[in-house]
């Protein structure tokens, strides 16, 4: 069973325990499959940490969001904070205006205050804080150049 969640997708030691609880697995079962899983190095909540943050980020996530969702999926805070860690300094700056500048391309014909309004919202919804989400609605509607600028933040 654990080996065909594993074949999906990579998974937490938290997520397979619990995924093997629900099957009526005995405890010491459980816990003797995930030390071997462990040893053959096909659970590893580092790895599947620093995965998972990398592939959310693709997806224009605040830090907040992934350290969340991350500990939703049963990962350790230690685990969590070296995994963040590894992602730039500016990386939810990067990733929130990406984001605004994507939607901003689809308001083009609303009110500008409309425009802001449902920008700051789309982020704060992504977890990107208010001061955050400011400047680069700010950037986004005012400025209007390209976003592709590598020297800008």
């Amino acid at each position: 069973m654990g080996l065909r969640l594993l074949d999906a997708r990579a998974r937490s030691r938290a997520e397979l325990a619990e995924a093997m609880a629900k099957k009526a697995v005995p405890d010491d079962i459980i816990d003797e499959v995930l030390e071997r899983f462990e040893s053959v190095g096909l659970v590893d909540d580092a790895q599947f940490a620093s995965l998972w943050v990398e592939g959310q980020q693709r997806r224009m996530k605040s830090g907040r969001v992934l350290r969340q969702e991350l500990r939703r999926k049963g990962v350790d805070d230690d685990v969590i904070s070296a995994a963040l860690q590894e992602t730039s300094d500016d990386a939810d700056y990067t990733a929130a205006l990406a984001f605004a500048a994507k939607r901003a391309r689809s308001m083009t014909g609303l009110a500008p205050e409309v425009r802001y309004r449902r920008l700051a919202g789309a982020l704060a919804r992504r977890g990107f804080s208010s001061g955050l989400c400011h400047r680069v609605v700010h950037e986004v509607t005012d400025e209007g150049e390209e976003f592709d600028d590598p020297d800008r933040g």
